[in-house]
C-alpha cells in the first residue's frame, strides 16, 4: 500500500488521446517548447495530425467546419491552423479608407471559407432599421493548399461556388499589419518579351517602380524594352476590372461598461433616411461621432457629427429644464404603427404622430445626459445664417437599456441610436434589391 503511494504518473503514461486532448490547449509556441523536452514528446508534436486537428476544433470548430477546410490533401492540419490563425483578425468590421463604395465590410466564417460582406442602411423605400448584406469578398484554400480570395465587384452572387467563378474577379489581399489591408486584382502577364507584372506588391514597391521608370535615361539600352514594356503595363491597367482598395479595422466596434458610447451605431437622420455612425473615444478623454458612408447631402463629409473634448455625464435626478428639454422633441424612428392605430390617428396630423411615438419610446428611460458643445465644424440644417457653425450646442441622452440618443438645440429631434451588431451577428438584415 506504501508503495503504490509513493508512485509517480508521467505525463507520457496517459494514453495518446488524452495528451492530444490536455496538449489542444496551448499554442504553437507552447508546442514547439514542449517538443524539445524528449523526443517522445517531440514525436507527438511535430508527426501527429491529431494534435493539430484538436488544437483547430477546439478553437475554431464552434465558427467552421474544420473536416471540410482539410479535405484537400495537400492541407494539413498544421498548415491549417496558422491559416486560420492569421486570418481571424479579419473578422468584424471594416471601413473603406477614403470614400466611396463599400464604405464598411463584415468578415465572417463559413463551412470551408471567410467571407466579406458589404454592409449598408437598406435602400427600401420606408424608412426601417434594416441593414443590407452583399456579397464582397471569399477566401479559401485551394486543392494545392494556396490561397484563392475572389471578389464580387457587382454583389449579386448569393454564393461562391466553382462554376461562379468565371463572374468574379481574382485578387489578392495584402495584409499591412494588423488593421489594415489592401485588396488588389489579381492579374500575371508573361511571355517572352514581357515582364511578369503581379498586383499583389505593396504600393511603396509599385512607387519605386514608377520613379525608376520615371527617370530612366531613354536613349539608354534597352530603352525600347522598356517603353514596350510601361506601354504593356497602360493596357493592364486599363483591363481592370477591380482598382485597388484600402480598408482599416474597426477595432472597438461595440459598447463597454467604461466606454457606453462606443462602437457602431444606426439612426434615422432628419431625411427619414437611415444612416451609420461610428463613436471613438479619444486619448485625451473626448467622445466624436462620425459618419460610416456617405453623410447626408446637407452635412459635410469630413466633419464629425458631434464631439465633445469630456466623457462626464449628468446622473438623474435631472433638473426640470433638462426633463423638459427632453420631452418637447420629437424622435426621429421609422413609424412601425399597427393598422388600428393608423385608422384612428391620420399620419397628417403631426402632434398626434409625435404622441404615438413618445408611446412608443415609453421603454426609453433617460439614465444620464451629457452636453455636447463641438469646436468642430458641424453643419447642422437651419444653423447657417443663425449661429456659428463651429459652436453647435446639444445633448446625449443614455437610455437605461444601453443605446443613446442625440440631439442640437437648433432643432427639436431626438435621433435615436441601434445596435448594429450584437452577439458578433448583424441584427435587422433584409435582402438585398440586387437579389
Amino acid at each position: 500500500m506504501a508503495n503504490n503511494e509513493n508512485e509517480t504518473c508521467s505525463f507520457t503514461d496517459f494514453p495518446e488521446d488524452i495528451q492530444v486532448s490536455i496538449l489542444s490547449f496551448l499554442g504553437p509556441s507552447e508546442i514547439a517548447t514542449l517538443a524539445c523536452t524528449s523526443k517522445k514528446l517531440g514525436s507527438l508534436c511535430s508527426t501527429v495530425s491529431k494534435l493539430w486537428f484538436s488544437m483547430c476544433e477546439r478553437r475554431w470548430g464552434s465558427n467552421t467546419r474544420i473536416t471540410q477546410w482539410a479535405q484537400k490533401p495537400a492541407i494539413s492540419f498544421k498548415q491549417l491552423y496558422h491559416t486560420l490563425h492569421r486570418w481571424e483578425n479579419l473578422l468584424g468590421f471594416w471601413r473603406r479608407s477614403g470614400t466611396g463604395i463599400p464604405s464598411l465590410l463584415f468578415f465572417e466564417w463559413g463551412p470551408s471559407f471567410i467571407s466579406a460582406s458589404r454592409v449598408s442602411p437598406s435602400d427600401s423605400d420606408s424608412n426601417t432599421y434594416g441593414v443590407t448584406k452583399t456579397p464582397f469578398l471569399w477566401m479559401s484554400l485551394s486543392e494545392e493548399g494556396h490561397v484563392v480570395t475572389f471578389l464580387d465587384p457587382d454583389g449579386r452572387r448569393s454564393d461562391f461556388k466553382p462554376e461562379n467563378r468565371s463572374e468574379l474577379v481574382a485578387v489578392d489581399v495584402s495584409f499591412m499589419g494588423k488593421t489594415h489591408f489592401v485588396v488588389e486584382e489579381k492579374r500575371v502577364r508573361g511571355g517572352d518579351d514581357d515582364v511578369v507584372v503581379a498586383e499583389s506588391g505593396s504600393p511603396p514597391e509599385r512607387l519605386m517602380a514608377e520613379i525608376y521608370q520615371h527617370f530612366a535615361n531613354p536613349r539608354s539600352p534597352g530603352s525600347d524594352r522598356s517603353r514596350r514594356q510601361r506601354r504593356r503595363e497602360k493596357e493592364r491597367l486599363y483591363g481592370r476590372k477591380w482598382e485597388p482598395q484600402h480598408f482599416v479595422k474597426i477595432v472597438n466596434c461595440s459598447p463597454t461598461p467604461a466606454r457606453p458610447l462606443q462602437g457602431l451605431w444606426k439612426g434615422i437622420c432628419g431625411d427619414m433616411s437611415l444612416a451609420f455612425y461610428l463613436v471613438a473615444y479619444d486619448d485625451i478623454g473626448g467622445i466624436a461621432c462620425r459618419w460610416i458612408g456617405d453623410p447626408p447631402d446637407h452635412f459635410s463629409g469630413q466633419a464629425p457629427v458631434f464631439w465633445t473634448s469630456n466623457a462626464t455625464f449628468l446622473e438623474s435626478p435631472f433638473s426640470p429644464e433638462e426633463e423638459s428639454l427632453y420631452d418637447s422633441r420629437v424622435h426621429l424612428q421609422p413609424l412601425q404603427l399597427g393598422n388600428e392605430v393608423l385608422e384612428q390617428f391620420p399620419l397628417s396630423d403631426c402632434e398626434l404622430v409625435n404622441q404615438i411615438q413618445q408611446f412608443q419610446l415609453s421603454g426609453n428611460v433617460v439614465n444620464r445626459i451629457h452636453h455636447i458643445s463641438s469646436s468642430y465644424d458641424l453643419v447642422v440644417p437651419g444653423l447657417a445664417g443663425t449661429m456659428n457653425r463651429r459652436s453647435a450646442e446639444g445633448r446625449i441622452w443614455q437610455y437605461r437599456n444601453g443605446t443613446f440618443g442625440f440631439g442640437f438645440l437648433s432643432d427639436n429631434f431626438v435621433i435615436d441610436m441601434k445596435h448594429i451588431v450584437h452577439n458578433g451577428c448583424i441584427v435587422d438584415t433584409v435582402n438585398s434589391s440586387a437579389n
